[in-house]
């Protein structure tokens, strides 16, 4: 039976798609609700686990698709309807990108167990208002593409937890969030030793102190906020002035920001870095050529991407790793390893059954040291 309902619903997608119906239609989206429904009784049933491994192998085999009549302008049109709604709207205060990372964190410490980062301020930092409509709308949180950009946020923030621990017991006693946006790390740890500096745009830093003080989140003694433009303020000199030892060693961590950036802000920034303190450590994410994806997961994240660009936030940065750990080694940094999703899905994703799961990515996490 359920086969026989693919082609119908084929023809029901495809006459949208030539109509150019607006995705964010009621018309289009109780389309794409059925499509969902349609696809969890044909392939995997209520199992997350198994679904998140479905849909990975689709994204990895093109092939998979065309048993339901899927052809690249349509599964584009499919994609373009699954990503409404799962991206924060442009508006005052922080971009869209980071209210999105917030809302994922979020929504991660209501729906998910066990929890991969334990973050209690999580909720709290977004808002009443906000935090109120995330808890109306949990349900558009378990869309399987919702699942995975959230797999990404939580694994990476933990990754960046974890290192830090690792470095301060090395003896590192400062820790250093590149485009910290509504980042909690200090918030997470306020008794960390050492100081802990977030480095963002100054209008994004006084949003962000206003929202800690209206929300009643306590500011750690150790935390010093360093307002710097990547691509027009001295990353050093703002550094310096919150209070940064350049002699020491630190931790970085710069996550979801580089693709933002130009590639020369990119390199500019790793020159600082490599130019701190013997002992310090990096952890960065980049994005990778889209070109280098399989096609299905090309499709959607050119879609995703394009949503992004309409926000303000165009992806103007791509690195393939091996140039990348080319390209750090000629800077001075050495141990670089760039992770791969395998690696990450063992380390902190094995043996769920809430469906978090690393598959193909556009993105990669890679550390280096100094």
């Amino acid at each position: 039976a359920n086969r026989r309902a693919w082609p119908a619903l084929v023809m029901e997608l495809r006459a949208h798609m030539e109509a150019d119906a607006d995705v964010a239609s009621d018309e289009v989206q109780a389309t794409i609700e059925r499509w969902e429904q349609l696809f969890r009784d044909s392939f995997c049933g209520d199992d997350a686990v198994f679904e998140a491994r479905v849909r990975d192998a689709i994204v990895r085999e093109p092939d998979l698709k065309l048993g339901v009549g899927l052809d690249d302008a349509l599964f584009a049109y499919l994609q373009k309807a699954h990503t409404v709604d799962h991206m924060a709207p442009a508006g005052v205060g922080p971009k869209p990108s980071a209210v999105t990372v917030a809302r994922q964190r979020a929504a991660h410490q209501l729906l998910d167990r066990p929890l991969v980062l334990d973050d209690p301020v999580a909720l709290t930092i977004l808002g009443a208002d906000e935090e109120q409509s995330l808890r109306n709308s949990l349900d558009k949180f378990n869309h399987p593409m919702s699942i995975g950009m959230r797999s990404s946020v939580v694994v990476r923030s933990r990754l960046a937890d974890d290192l830090w621990e690792e470095a301060i017991e090395r003896g590192t006693r400062q820790y250093v969030v590149l485009g910290a946006g509504l980042d909690t790390s200090a918030y997470r740890r306020p008794n960390a030793p050492g100081h802990i500096f977030e480095v963002d745009l100054p209008d994004m830093q006084q949003w962000k102190r206003a929202r800690l003080q209206e929300t009643g989140i306590a500011v750690p003694t150790s935390l010093r906020f360093a307002p710097v433009d990547f691509e027009s303020i001295d990353l050093a000199q703002g550094l310096a002035d919150a209070g940064f030892d350049a002699s020491a060693p630190a931790m970085f961590s710069w996550l979801g920001v580089t693709m933002y950036l130009d590639e020369a802000a990119v390199v500019e920034t790793l020159r600082f870095i490599a130019e701190c303190a013997k002992g310090s450590t990096v952890l960065f994410e980049f994005a990778v050529p889209l070109s280098s994806l399989p096609p299905i997961m090309r499709i959607a994240i050119e879609q995703m991407t394009a949503q992004f660009a309409e926000r303000g936030e165009p992806w103007k940065s791509f690195f393939e790793p091996a140039a990348l750990e080319g390209m750090l080694a000629t800077l001075g940094f050495s141990d670089c390893h760039v992770w791969t999703p395998e690696e990450l899905n063992r380390r902190y994703l094995e043996n769920r059954n809430d469906g978090l799961h690393l598959g193909s990515t556009p993105t990669r996490l890679v550390t280096a040291m100094i």
